[in-house]
């Protein structure tokens, strides 16, 4: 079927839902929402959760739309994302950023309004780290792309936590450590993908790692970001952020990250580097809700 011919039949809601990555934006309130429990001893206050998440995930929706957008030539030639509403013509580009435009807006307005300006900023900023800096420059700049561009998307547990407590204006180094280790997180996370689908970057014209400096190459860096990650994941409980049921879960949670970079490696297993994109999804979701566990039932030494 042609673009053309897809053109001809109207979007429905379906298609402008998916053009806001609704797994990824998932993945990226849990992160948001743990954020909050965490900033407080007790309940989150109920108009910041709803309203709180409304915004972030509006804002992270609208960045969703701008990526299809700006990489729809690029989506069209990758059989992962080849289905997406603006690479086959089933949304136009003009409609869609109409769409992301109002998410962002609303977004904003959600957040400044209900919430507090410094988590109406931070998240401004990572919106378009994300959707310009991000994807319509490094990603098609660097093989670093992927390192240097994950802070906007390592940020949604800071714009959670400030939710809560930012009406002070302060952004708490608690908050700040579970950054890092999103951040840490992101290159063995997206490198294992990376790898998988090296020849469609290098036909799309990505300079992704694999693509620039080899499989192995990235091999060796997933290893060494999985152990930097297993490290950051120490801090919080070092510095009595968290007790004892976060250290034996983000310890456990961390060696088999290991073990799938290790695997990846050295057995060179059809299928391992999508095994180990897998499961760096699964750890993250883990780690967070062992987070949240520990938060409110802490066991101390």
């Amino acid at each position: 079927m042609s673009n053309a011919q897809v053109v001809a039949v109207a979007p429905s809601w379906r298609d402008y839902f998916e053009l806001c990555k609704p797994k990824v934006v998932a993945l990226i309130l849990l992160t948001a929402v743990v954020g909050m429990f965490l900033a407080v001893p007790g309940m989150v206050p109920l108009d910041i959760l709803i309203l709180g998440t409304l915004g972030i995930g509006m804002a992270s929706g609208a960045a969703a739309v701008v990526n299809h957008v700006v990489d729809a030539k690029i989506d069209a030639k990758m059989s992962r994302t080849i289905n997406r509403p603006v690479a086959t013509g089933m949304v136009d580009p003009r409609s869609a950023l109409i769409f992301g435009a109002v998410l962002a807006c609303s977004s904003m307005l959600i957040l400044a309004v209900w919430i507090n300006l410094l988590t109406a900023v931070l998240t401004f900023f990572g919106l378009v780290g994300y959707a310009f800096i991000y994807t319509m420059y490094l990603k098609r700049a660097t093989p670093q792309n992927i390192v240097v561009g994950g802070l906007s998307g390592a940020i949604p547990p800071l714009l959670g936590w400030v939710a809560v407590t930012g009406d002070n204006g302060q952004i708490p180094a608690e908050a700040l450590l579970l950054v890092l280790i999103i951040f840490v997180w992101t290159p063995p996370h997206f490198w294992a993908l990376a790898i998988h689908r090296k020849d469609e970057y290098a036909k799309a014209d990505i300079p992704m790692l694999p693509v620039t400096h080899g499989i192995e190459f990235t091999k060796i860096n997933i290893i060494f970001y999985t152990v930097l990650l297993l490290l950051a994941t120490l801090l919080p409980f070092l510095i009595q952020m968290f007790g004892l049921i976060y250290l034996l879960g983000s310890t456990a949670l961390g060696i088999i990250f290991l073990v799938y970079a290790f695997r990846m490696k050295f057995a060179d297993r059809p299928g391992l580097a999508m095994e180990t994109f897998g499961f760096s999804i699964v750890y993250l979701m883990l780690l967070f809700i062992v987070m949240l566990v520990d938060h409110y039932f802490p066991i101390y030494l």
